[in-house]
């Protein structure tokens, strides 16, 4: 499958990616198949230098299925050459980590107190049922 994806360039600390079509089985980094733009995450989002695209090129492959990752769905919504997709709903990224781990641990223990609630409906049910059948035979007579 390929994929609209950035590929990371530049110094340790200072990314600058470039926005390159790629086979999804292909490293990161790795083989790509044609560079179409390059994205600098350093500078301020007012400046025109931060984002460099090829629209036309960027039309073509998207024409020939090829599918944009989150990130380049963002940079290609922003400079209007498809629609801005969605935003996604992380409620735990604001909560420190520590805290997330207690919760999963609540939420794994808590499933085993609830397991025994969700038997006794099942006993009561069989209860409704007795009654249902008495009234049937009621009627027969």
């Amino acid at each position: 499958m390929l994929k609209l994806r950035l590929s990371r360039g530049g110094t340790k600390k200072r990314p600058v990616y470039k926005v390159v079509v790629a086979d999804s089985r292909f490293a990161r980094d790795g083989r790509f198949i044609e560079k179409v733009g390059f994205f600098n995450p350093l500078l301020p989002k007012e400046k025109k230098e931060r984002v460099g695209l090829e629209a036309e090129r960027i039309k073509y492959w998207l024409g020939q299925g090829a599918q944009p990752t989150t990130r380049v769905a963002r940079i290609l919504g922003e400079n209007e050459l498809m629609p801005m997709p969605a935003n996604g709903n992380n409620p735990n990224k604001a909560v420190p980590k520590k805290e997330r781990n207690k919760k999963e641990k609540d939420n794994k223990e808590a499933p085993k107190e609830a397991a025994p609630k969700e038997e006794a409906p099942k006993e009561a049910a069989p209860k409704e049922e007795a009654p249902k059948e008495a009234a049937a035979a009621e009627e027969k007579k």
